[in-house]
């Protein structure tokens, strides 16, 4: 998500009928979300390869529109600038559709098709952007709409930092009713902002890796091993290497996040791809398979994406305040539907929400997806 880094791919394995109303409305676009003038680049998701068309654009907006028409190996296109992930479009089983947006300088860049045959291709942009055509307003809003997300995710990694500590000490004091007590709190200040973590290459993966995505378990790290330790093996004996192994890990995100730079489509992008987080992951229960957790993590994710989005509201409200307007209320309608299953600080074990209410929370998403997906390209112009 920063402009010098952003997101990695995962898969949801669980309730697929629920999950399955989710993704088709929060990875496909159903509109034209490319601005006006914005170069348009397509990407079909194959086994072999993801080649965009075309592979040469000039400076300026683009827009990329992904497809995965029938790979099965293969569900995510990332744009990269050396190691750092710029864009992209994740979760696309066969038949969805997506897009991103950014305003790119011109260089050398990559396509990254995680697990094609052929993992990377080039992509160029030429010449000399010209000066986005915004009115003074607009780019004021836009200009103060970065500089508010900035201070944002550095304010939550700070807290990110102490609330780890809290979880990682009791894992190595090894007290398991005090470490399963600050699982949950010290995951929320990461799911805020998880699309600037997935930015920096690796690091996601150490720090929120599930079972599914690992082929080594002996290398496994990160929040879940540390769940299903605590919940699943009912252990933390051996642990305090993995408790170690997160706290190196949150404090290289403070690190990272304390010079990372953005740019309005790239808030845009990461909010949606947080409302990505919750219909492919959470809706399903798949994420804290063992802490049953699950919830938190919505909250979380909403938060940080809605955050983005009122950094974003001013400006859109002058460029399209009929779209700010919607999908301010499909917040709202969200949040709303979160209300029934909080208790005292946090949330209920999500086992006990049945496919009914979960469907109900799908659709709750799903509404508020399509119109957000259309946000980075109206501040992209």
């Amino acid at each position: 998500m920063p402009t010098s880094p952003m997101p990695r791919v995962l898969r949801a394995t669980s309730l697929v009928a629920v999950a399955g109303l989710v993704i088709t409305g929060c990875s496909q676009n159903k509109v034209d979300s490319a601005p006006p003038g914005a170069a348009k680049v397509a990407i079909e998701l194959t086994d072999d390869g993801c080649r965009p068309t075309p592979a040469e654009v000039p400076a300026g907006p683009v827009t990329f529109e992904v497809k995965n028409n029938n790979a099965s190996k293969v569900s995510e296109a990332e744009l990269m600038n050396n190691d750092v992930i710029l864009g992209e479009k994740e979760n696309l089983s066969p038949g969805l559709s997506g897009t991103f947006s950014l305003r790119l300088n011109a260089g050398k860049y990559t396509v990254y098709c995680p697990n094609a045959a052929t993992q990377k291709t080039d992509f160029t942009v030429t010449g000399a952007a010209a000066q986005a055509s915004q009115d003074p307003a607009v780019k004021t809003a836009l200009d103060q709409a970065v500089t508010g997300y900035q201070q944002y995710v550095i304010a939550e990694v700070d807290k990110l930092v102490p609330a780890t500590k809290q979880f990682t000490d009791a894992i190595r004091a090894g007290d398991v009713e005090r470490a399963k007590q600050g699982y949950a709190p010290a995951r929320y200040y990461y799911e805020e902002v998880e699309p600037v973590a997935e930015s920096f290459g690796d690091l996601d993966p150490a720090i929120d890796q599930r079972a599914d995505d690992v082929t080594d378990q002996s290398k496994w790290t990160g929040f879940h091993r540390l769940e299903k330790a605590l919940w699943e093996e009912k252990s933390v004996d051996g642990m305090a290497p993995v408790a170690d192994q997160l706290d190196a890990d949150v404090a290289k995100l403070k690190t990272l996040v304390a010079t990372a730079a953005y740019q309005p489509a790239q808030l845009a992008n990461g909010a949606t791809e947080l409302l990505n987080e919750v219909a492919n992951r959470k809706i399903t229960g798949e994420e804290d398979r063992y802490s049953h957790a699950d919830l938190s993590d919505f909250d979380a994710n909403i938060t940080g994406s809605k955050k983005a989005f009122d950094l974003l509201r001013p400006a859109l409200s002058k460029l399209d305040p009929d779209l700010a307007e919607s999908v301010a209320g499909k917040y709202a309608d969200v949040l709303a539907a979160l209300q029934p299953y909080k208790r005292d600080n946090g949330y209920v074990d999500y086992s006990t929400v049945g496919d009914e209410q979960r469907k109900a929370l799908t659709q709750k998403v799903d509404a508020l997806a399509e119109p957000l997906s259309q946000v980075s390209g109206k501040v992209n112009a």
